[in-house]
């Protein structure tokens, strides 16, 4: 906590702060932004994360509580940063060579309670609360759901909700 002249120089600002900067602007007639919605340099925690050649590196979403496997994704330092600040989970789409945010359109968002490193720094694990139970784009709750029974890939996870329902 620090006392701060518009526009504040501490980052990240919370949501909520957001409102009584505005009545703060507007009040002191001031003109123009009131806050930075990045960083003025990056945190030195950035550069301790081993990136691949292509700057990405793979992230497991872990359930906090059940310890369940959720899915893995990858993240590029601004998803990293982005997670950080907001706390929800934002992972890198290699397939739409794109941010994304976690339940942007199914609304199935990971809050993120925890964010560790693993001792070859170069894979993240985030602890997180899975809203509504949903992390695959199947429908069910975990990626992993095909268990291997000597035969072929079976199926031992239930969908949850109809993909077509969450994705319209």
């Amino acid at each position: 906590m620090a006392w701060q002249r518009l526009p504040t120089s501490v980052w990240p600002v919370l949501p909520g702060t957001v409102p009584v900067l505005d009545w703060l602007a507007a009040e002191q007639g001031h003109v123009g932004a009131t806050y930075s919605k990045e960083p003025s340099t990056a945190p030195a925690w950035l550069d301790q994360v081993r990136w691949d050649e292509r700057g990405l590196v793979p992230v497991i979403a872990q359930e906090q509580g059940s310890n369940d496997v959720l899915m893995v994704a990858w993240m590029n330092r601004e998803a990293l940063l982005q997670t950080w600040a907001r706390g929800q989970a934002v992972y890198w789409s290699r397939s739409r060579n794109k941010l994304w945010h976690k339940g942007e359109e199914s609304g199935h968002v990971q809050t993120v309670h925890d964010i560790r490193l693993d001792c070859d720094q170069d894979v993240i694990l985030l602890k997180v609360k899975q809203e509504h139970g949903i992390a695959c784009h199947t429908g069910r709750h975990s990626c992993f759901y095909l268990q291997l029974d000597g035969e072929g890939w079976q199926a031992v996870e239930p969908v949850l909700c109809d993909p077509e329902r969450i994705y319209r």
